[in-house]
């Protein structure tokens, strides 16, 4: 078939210079082709619809059997195809392919909208030997087609940064990204300085081909640092000074293909920071002229072609079209009701996750938490329309976040921003917490000032539980300050002072760990080693008990049953994402290895201690408390072992981490 004028032609499109990352997906639409008339690549714009089309005809990747002349494959832009011309476009069809072999290339099938369907169907029927490869955002929804959904590249994953052994180049994102960006700048080379940067662009743009195609096209005017601070500033106009189909352009086009309630719920579904489900769309998205149930049929019909897979049941909107989508409701005015929603939302979001915590299901409660962490940040962001008292409720709420899980550095940083720009008196609740984890990090001056101002606010509200929790705090501070003696009065008066049901905060559990730890330093035979850990609804807490009654064992010379205990609570601080747990048991697993003459195995988990405190404390502020000594064992270590034994078995630890090292109990 010649040329038509629109853009139907018997010529296939070059095969793209650069094919990275799609070898499923090839593979996936030849086995569907082989079996079926009507396969349709699906997903947004940029996604690499057309790319994959192509290299699947210029690949002979089209599901025909080994030994039979593959068909005449005939090609049809219908994005350039003019309105004008689409009646005429099913008998063009017809009469140029009838009678013969013919695999049809449909590009851009969301051009038409509806017409395309009924046109495939009548191609279909009038055409028995034809088979059609569609690409378009939306499935056509016709009989017998077979929807492939096209997914973004891979990306190198957030846990993968500051890993030595990562490898960012793995990431087909990050090739396309290097392919493309050589090409702008032919100096341009992957390096240790600029991997991380580099990585952090591919997420940023969701791993979608297009767009990554167009922010390395601008690397001859920027370094990836710079335009990572480009893209997360304004992504739009970024994408629009590279090279290519511009993003903005896809954009638009996509937003005038939808229908008034898809545009509705595309603008307000910008307020999301992170990945989203029917539930919290409906919940936000769901009022004025969008009721709850047309946000969630709306929602079932945008997912296919402008929302990225999130999960199970999840999706989120790409950042070029987040940004198109957020200057939209801005125009339309529905902004501040749509995020007074959202934080409403989150602020649930975050009870629920404590409620969870405290019914003992603490992993659900972390899986939660970090599942919408991106939300639950933008809710804890004191100059949004919420305001400070609000940021801080949520940040509160997510106490074990903080404290338990992990990000002690990042929970501080919300509650400083938040206290920050909160009037006074400052509520007492944030003080508390803002405390607990400066102390956490060994810093006891800073401390300090927010105990005082934390105690008076509590007494002036009257918190009787926070009262509790001060107490609490100040232990904390003289326990990692070494004064074991001051840290168990504390913990015994938070214990007194605590009511029976606590609504908020780390409850008994925790404070009982607390005194439990304290006084294995100060009177290790009040401590019922013999009984074990107690039995209760905090693994959080029983790890700690179970860290405290290692520590007492070892005393009495029971390494062994010391080790065991040990192992236990390093397994539920691991499940936790406990870092400072697992720093203060794996220091303490060293020394049992030690005892037990395991001396290359000591060193290595002291590698891998250091490999935790570099992660945990990122605040340079809190570097100072850990680098006044190593642990005992080190010296020993080093007594035992050749300095290069011992700093080739610490570099391994280091580099292989916490978890692979663990032995059997």
């Amino acid at each position: 078939m010649a040329e038509s004028p629109g853009g139907v032609r018997a010529m296939v499109p070059a095969e793209p210079s650069s094919f990275v990352g799609r070898e499923d997906e090839l593979a996936a639409t030849a086995a569907l082709l082989a079996t079926g008339r009507l396969v349709t690549l699906t997903g947004p714009a940029g996604i690499g619809k057309t790319r994959l089309a192509i290299r699947a005809v210029r690949t002979g990747r089209t599901g025909q059997p080994a030994g039979r002349r593959a068909p005449e494959t005939v090609w049809a832009d219908l994005a350039g195809l003019p309105e004008e011309r689409w009646a005429a476009l099913e008998g063009e069809l017809v009469d140029g392919l009838a009678g013969r072999p013919v695999l049809l290339v449909l590009d851009g099938c969301e051009q038409l909208g509806e017409t395309c369907a009924g046109l495939v169907g009548q191609l279909l029927v009038r055409l028995p030997q034809l088979r059609v490869l569609a690409t378009s955002q939306w499935p056509l929804g016709i009989d017998p087609e077979v929807c492939l959904p096209v997914p973004p590249l891979a990306v190198p994953p957030v846990e993968a940064e500051g890993d030595a052994a990562a490898d960012p180049a793995a990431y087909p994102a990050v090739r396309l990204f290097t392919e493309r960006a050589l090409g702008a700048d032919p100096f341009f080379e992957l390096t240790r300085r600029n991997s991380a940067p580099v990585a952090r662009l591919c997420r940023a743009l969701d791993g979608i081909p297009g767009a990554l195609e167009l922010a390395a096209g601008r690397l001859h005017q920027y370094a990836p640092e710079q335009a990572l601070r480009r893209v997360e500033a304004d992504p739009l106009r970024f994408l629009a000074g590279g090279a290519g189909r511009g993003t903005r352009g896809d954009v638009e086009r996509t937003h005038r293909l939808c229908s008034p309630a898809e545009r509705l719920l595309w603008e307000r579904l910008s307020v999301f920071a992170g990945a989203f489900d029917q539930a919290a769309v409906e919940a936000v998205c769901g009022f004025g002229a969008l009721s709850t149930e047309e946000a969630g049929e709306a929602l079932r019909r945008l997912a296919p072609g402008l929302l990225l897979d999130a999960g199970p049941g999840r999706h989120r909107l790409p950042l070029s079209v987040r940004a198109h989508a957020a200057r939209q409701l801005l125009v339309r005015g529905d902004h501040t009701e749509a995020a007074r929603r959202h934080h409403e939302w989150y602020r649930l979001t975050a009870e629920r996750s404590a409620q969870l915590w405290r019914a003992g299901l603490q992993r659900e409660a972390r899986e939660l938490a970090l599942r919408e962490l991106p939300d639950l940040r933008l809710a804890m962001n004191p100059v949004g329309g919420a305001g400070a008292a609000a940021a801080l409720e949520v940040a509160v709420a997510l106490w074990f976040l903080w404290a338990a899980c992990g990000l002690l550095v990042e929970g501080r940083r919300h509650l400083e921003r938040a206290l920050a720009a909160h009037p006074a008196p400052r509520p007492a609740r944030a003080l508390w917490l803002t405390a607990w984890l400066v102390g956490c990090l060994g810093e006891a001056d800073g401390a300090d000032p927010l105990l005082i101002e934390g105690w008076a606010a509590a007494v002036q509200e009257g918190e009787d539980t926070c009262v509790a929790y001060l107490a609490h705090a100040r232990g904390t501070v003289a326990l990692w300050d070494t004064r074991f003696d001051d840290a168990a009065g504390e913990f015994r008066e938070a214990l007194d002072l605590l009511p029976a049901q606590p609504e908020f905060g780390p409850g008994r559990g925790a404070l009982i760990a607390a005194h439990t730890l304290a006084l294995s330093w100060t009177d290790p035979s009040a401590v019922p080693v013999e009984d074990g850990p107690p039995t209760g609804a905090d693994p959080w807490a029983r790890a700690w008990v179970g860290y405290a009654h290692a520590q007492v064992l070892r005393r009495e010379d029971q390494v062994r049953a010391a080790r065991g205990e040990l192992l236990r609570a390093l397994g539920t601080q691991l499940a936790l994402g406990d870092l400072l747990g697992q720093a203060a048991a794996a220091e303490l697993l060293a020394a049992l290895e030690t005892d037990l003459g395991r001396h290359r195995e000591g060193a290595m988990l002291l590698g891998a201690v250091d490999r935790i405190r570099a992660v945990l404390l990122r605040d340079p502020r809190a570097a100072a408390f850990w680098a006044r000594g190593r642990a005992p064992a080190e010296t020993v270590l080093r007594a035992r072992l050749s300095e290069a034994e011992y700093t080739r078995a610490y570099a391994e630890g280091a580099r292989a981490g916490l978890r692979t090292l663990l032995p059997d109990a």
